[in-house]
């Protein structure tokens, strides 16, 4: 199989879909790969490097798009790039779909078999094409919500760990999962007094056996969640529905009860955010305010740290990418459950509930599209 990486066009996205060494293992299993030029400068790697690894470069993205039967790329698509996709053609990358019927729209025009990392499950229940990228925004949320809390980007002017005789700042972590775990062991780190909120009983169970004396813990209800955010300098919002939009666990009249200044980081915008009052940002202009509270909104918050989240994705999609290319993409499917779980269209039909009931669209099952 021919696949193709192109360079990522997304505001501020320096990631890139393949590293030389999965380059390398593509070429050992027979396949042919074409990078686009300059797809893998923002995390450190020069042609030079795809091309020692067996690739060849390709001078533009259409040249890409338009020889390759998979396309292996890092974010979702944008309106260029989507109208280069074909039916009969590969698409392997973070989609996110939940929140956006014009990409949604755009990928069942086109026909594209599109596979999407985050749907990708586990025999654990996890979401292994997800995790990498939700430890790393984990790891970041504490570190650009300090720096959105300094006075001179409109914060309150709070030092997450304090200094003798000044408290820490108060930190909510809304969700206990990868992103919420990561967020609170560096926040934690940081000296700040952190508080994570979530409703699985097992998960605070689990939390408070691993972590106990690092944070706190308490269950998500409503009262819950309002009285923490009420006291919060810091609130990362960390909650993730496999699939489906995030839901909204801050309300706008919320907000109204948080300290002037106090600081909102929703890592979960990528699926829609999980405060109503969020919307996309980019690296290049990261926050706003909405009613004195301080948003930071970045929905590649990843890419930040290229090269690490490079690596650390590359690591994850590998085995599956060799998969998809060794076998074609119905046998793969067919022999994985877990890779089946992320097919999301095929040939101009949707395969993901959770986006169809999100975005009141048919579905059919993987099944019949893998048998179709």
């Amino acid at each position: 199989m021919k696949i193709g990486c192109p360079k990522e066009i997304k505001p501020q996205e320096f990631r890139v879909g393949m590293t030389p060494d999965a380059v390398r293992d593509a070429v050992a299993h027979g396949h042919s790969v074409l990078v686009e030029t300059g797809a893998g400068l923002g995390a450190g790697f020069a042609d030079a490097d795809y091309t020692a690894a067996g690739a060849k470069i390709a001078p533009d993205a259409e040249s890409v798009f338009a020889e390759s039967g998979m396309i292996v790329k890092v974010k979702e698509p944008q309106a260029a790039e989507r109208k280069r996709l074909r039916e009969g053609q590969v698409l392997f990358t973070y989609l996110h779909l939940a929140p956006d019927p014009e990409q949604t729209r755009d990928l069942l025009d086109s026909g594209v078999t599109a596979i999407a990392y985050e749907t990708v499950t586990d025999r654990a229940g996890g979401l292994p094409l997800l995790a990498p990228m939700s430890e790393v925004a984990g790891r970041l949320a504490p570190q650009v919500g300090a720096w959105t809390l300094q006075k001179a980007n409109g914060g309150r002017g709070v030092l997450l760990g304090g200094v003798p005789g000044v408290l820490p700042a108060r930190v909510v972590v809304i969700g206990g999962g990868v992103v919420g775990t990561h967020a609170a062991r560096v926040a934690a780190g940081m000296g700040a007094d952190v508080v994570v909120l979530d409703r699985s009983l097992t998960r605070l169970r689990y939390l408070d056996d691993v972590f106990a004396g690092v944070f706190r813990n308490a269950y998500a209800s409503g009262a819950a969640t309002a009285a923490a955010v009420a006291e919060a300098d810091l609130v990362i919002g960390a909650v993730l529905i496999p699939g489906a939009a995030a839901p909204k666990l801050v309300s706008r009249a919320q907000l109204g009860t948080m300290k002037p200044g106090a600081a909102i980081v929703d890592v979960a915008i990528d699926q829609g955010g999980c405060f109503e009052t969020s919307r996309a940002t980019t690296h290049q202009d990261p926050i706003y305010e909405v009613d004195g509270i301080m948003h930071y909104c970045v929905a590649n918050m990843p890419g930040a740290v290229a090269r690490t989240s490079t690596l650390a994705l590359g690591n994850a999609t590998l085995p599956f990418l060799l998969a998809l290319a060794d076998k074609g993409w119905k046998t793969a499917c067919a022999d994985d459950s877990h890779l089946k779980a992320g097919l999301n269209t095929h040939a101009g039909k949707l395969t993901y509930a959770a986006v169809g009931e999100a975005l009141g669209l048919p579905v059919i099952s993987a099944d019949a599209a893998i048998k179709g």
